[in-house]
This record gives C-alpha cells, sequence and structure tokens, in this order.
C-alpha cells in the first residue's frame, strides 16, 4: 500500500493565499520586518492581522499555518515550508 506524502506549500505562496483571501473581507496578513532589535516582531509576532477599514492591528502573533487552514486556503494533503 503506498504512503500518502504531503504536498509542500512554501509559506511566502501561504501569504499570498491567505492575503487574496482576507482581501475580500478588507483585511491584511502582514509580516513584521526583522532587524537587529526586533521591536515589531516582539510586539506583533512574526505575522499580525490589520484591518483596513479600521486601519488597526486586530490580531498578533497570527500562527500562519493555523489560518490558513482556518480559511480553507490550505488543504489538508498540503503542509508548510520555511523558504
Amino acid at each position: 500500500m503506498a504512503t500518502k506524502q504531503k504536498v509542500p506549500v512554501s509559506e511566502r505562496a501561504l501569504f499570498q493565499r491567505i492575503n487574496r483571501k482576507l482581501g475580500h473581507e478588507d483585511q491584511k496578513l502582514c509580516a513584521a520586518r526583522l532587524y537587529a532589535g526586533g521591536v515589531e516582531h516582539r510586539d506583533l509576532g512574526r505575522y499580525y492581522r490589520v484591518d483596513l477599514d479600521r486601519n488597526q492591528c486586530t490580531d498578533t502573533h497570527v500562527d500562519i499555518e493555523a489560518l490558513g487552514r482556518e480559511l480553507e486556503v490550505l488543504r489538508p494533503w498540503e503542509t508548510v515550508t520555511e523558504g
């Protein structure tokens, strides 16, 4: 019997899929800039969600894989890879 392998999806591709889906709700997923000091990264997490109508952050420290599965843009047979 053949084993089922998961299809790799890069974080960047998942990021784009999520933003296409959130665009219909006037929201956007943003990535914090990483630099020495990392204030944004510490406060917001690597990814954070923004409401474009109110121009405010609605969710911080977003788990991109969990959000992708919640929005159904990451299928059960897909897995997230770095890069």
